[in-house]
């Protein structure tokens, strides 16, 4: 039997669920979800290898249209350097709803490299149908005017949330990759390391613990990662843009910080599958996210 490995692009604009996709074909959760603009800020691989292919999925940033600080900048050309390089590009966009800002994205799409188009939020989408007859016209509507508008290699309406619809969507990509040796042992799940998955962790219980009163202008730096048998002990320090957002996530006599602490160290601890002692610092370090410096120490640029 012949086997295929190769690299699979998921882009799409901000909150269209790239994340949560991703989780769902590697099986594991190696990239952070949340509904604030921003999350994924890496190019993230996640690897899922199969008796018959090995699946490199390359999580983007969502292309940014309304900011342009340099982090904003910084977050398009990872994109952009993406697209260039992989054997399958997926299209993500939520199903029913292609805005101005999805048409950006489909606009630096090429057809030298296949566009698997994923409706994205199938679920969601049928919620709002009064019933199912109404869902299915509405769909079949919106998926003739997405194919007008471009030649997608294939067009995949689901659930990233759903197992078979994954199944079906990975069966739809392998036909697309090439006949190749696999890349990766095929117990890797990440190509990113156990300090950089820690910092992305911490990130997304500051975000889901924020919500809308901490604007995106926050990171994550790990100062300090050491392996004490099979321990983990963890400096991290959350950077913040103004003096005013500290308390937000340190919280009243520190519970918001010691809750954000508490979440990301018991998911390291399930990700590594050893314990994790856990130190945080919340640092005000102004216009962070314009700092070209700031953002190489933190592999943004």
């Amino acid at each position: 039997m012949t086997f295929k490995c190769g690299s699979i692009a998921l882009v799409g604009r901000p909150n269209v669920g790239k994340s949560t996709l991703l989780n769902a074909l590697v099986g594991q959760k190696i990239s952070i979800t949340s509904r604030k603009a921003q999350t994924t800020r890496h190019r993230i691989a996640g690897i899922n290898t199969t008796e018959s292919a090995q699946f490199i999925f390359l999580d983007t940033p969502g292309f940014q249209t309304h900011f342009v600080s340099a982090l904003n900048k910084s977050l398009n050309r990872t994109v952009t350097n993406t697209l260039g390089d992989v054997d399958v590009i997926c299209l993500v966009v939520e199903a029913g709803n292609f805005s101005k800002d999805d048409a950006q994205v489909l606009d630096m799409l090429s057809g030298d490299i296949p566009v698997i188009l994923i409706a994205n939020k199938l679920d969601v989408f049928a919620s709002r149908a009064e019933t199912p007859s109404d869902r299915d016209y509405y769909l079949l509507e919106f998926l003739k005017e997405m194919a007008g508008k471009f030649e997608f290699a294939e067009i995949v309406p689901m659930t990233a949330k759903h197992p078979g619809d994954i199944v079906r969507l990975m069966s739809t990509i392998e036909s697309y990759l090439p006949e190749r040796e696999a890349i990766y042992d095929p117990d890797t799940l990440t190509d990113r390391s156990e300090r950089f998955l820690a910092a992305e962790i911490l990130r997304e219980k500051v975000f889901r613990h924020t919500g809308a009163e901490l604007p995106y202008a926050s990171s994550v730096v790990i100062d300090k990662f050491e392996l004490e048998g099979k321990m983990r002990r963890i400096a991290a320090t959350i950077l913040v843009d103004r003096d005013s957002h500290k308390p937000m996530i340190i919280g009243e006599k520190g519970e918001r910080l010691k809750r954000i602490s508490t979440e990301a160290r018991v998911d390291m601890e399930k990700l590594f599958d050893a314990k994790v002692f856990l130190e945080t610092w919340v640092k005000v370090k102004r216009g962070w996210a314009d700092d070209r410096v700031a953002l190489r120490e933190q592999g943004l640029e």
